[in-house]
């Protein structure tokens, strides 16, 4: 079983005379990255906000947000008596001092700092219990997106991996094809500068196998075909945290692919070699989500 790092949830619900509303949306990343907003009558429940969220998410850009509605949250203003007072006085003062009109004083005083300030709401163990189930419905919609998202990787990653095992098997008949093709290229460019009178038939082949065995790609076939099954054993086990793992596996695949191309000397296999590259950017990509 594998979980997507994408994902998506969201849960709403009424409380008496409000609405709260969460939801929780990530994205793939290499660390945790978790972003959290709440109500300022909530800040102090963070560390509990983000404790629920980390159980079920271990890696990704994770963004919280917690929001609630009322019937009075707009209007949940306290006005700081004696402050007015103060300012009013003062500012009278100084206008019939200088004989200003003092009609608008009302109004100025009004967005003078802290003379209107807003009254957070105080909420019980109750409520707090009933955010902290809201929050458990959208995690666990958060949880299921996740999991189907990541059935269709676990699919979309096995046909990638058998593909290039696929084009593995389809190496051998160049593969024989290439070592008839090299010797019959090298006798005849020696017959063409030496002449074929001319020519040590003994040393000859000494160095058709040197050569053969320089370009001998046995090794790099059997441990690519052991990368592969490797690749679909972590894919199946039942563990959930298993991208970085199949990451380091993907890379082992790539260089015995490339040392594959390098060793080629054939267009045939070349364009085997190529596919099999792109398959394999194809699991880089999704191994990342």
């Amino acid at each position: 079983m594998i979980l997507s790092m994408t994902g998506y949830g969201n849960a709403s619900k009424k409380y008496k005379n409000k609405t709260y509303s969460f939801e929780i949306k990530s994205l793939n990343s290499k660390f945790s990255d978790i972003r959290i907003k709440l109500p300022s009558e909530l800040r102090d429940k963070e560390p509990e906000v983000r404790s629920l969220v980390s159980k079920i998410a271990m890696r990704g850009k994770i963004d919280v947000i917690l929001e609630s509605k009322g019937a009075n949250s707009n209007e949940n203003y306290v006005l700081n008596d004696g402050l007015f007072k103060q300012y009013h006085a003062q500012l009278k003062k100084i206008a019939d001092e200088l004989q200003l009109d003092n009609s608008d004083i009302m109004q100025s005083i009004m967005r003078l700092p802290n003379v209107l300030t807003v009254q957070e709401e105080s909420f019980d163990a109750e409520e707090w219990n009933f955010i902290c189930e809201l929050i458990e419905e959208a995690i666990n919609k958060f949880d299921e997106f996740r999991a189907s998202e990541g059935k269709v990787l676990h699919q979309t990653l096995t046909e990638n991996v058998n593909k290039i095992h696929s084009l593995l098997k389809s190496v051998d008949p160049f593969e024989k094809e290439r070592i008839t093709k090299t010797k019959a290229r090298m006798q005849a460019n020696l017959d063409e500068f030496l002449g074929k009178e001319n020519v040590d038939k003994n040393r000859f082949e000494q160095e058709v196998l040197f050569y053969i065995e320089k370009i001998d790609i046995s090794e790099e076939k059997v441990r690519l075909d052991q990368h592969c099954k490797y690749f679909l054993e972590e894919l199946n086990d039942s563990k959930l945290q298993k991208g970085k793992k199949l990451s380091f596996i993907c890379q082992e695949m790539g260089r015995e692919i490339n040392t594959l191309g390098s060793k080629a000397y054939s267009s045939d296999l070349q364009k085997i070699v190529i596919n099999m590259k792109d398959e394999l950017e194809k699991i880089k990509e999704q191994v990342a989500n």
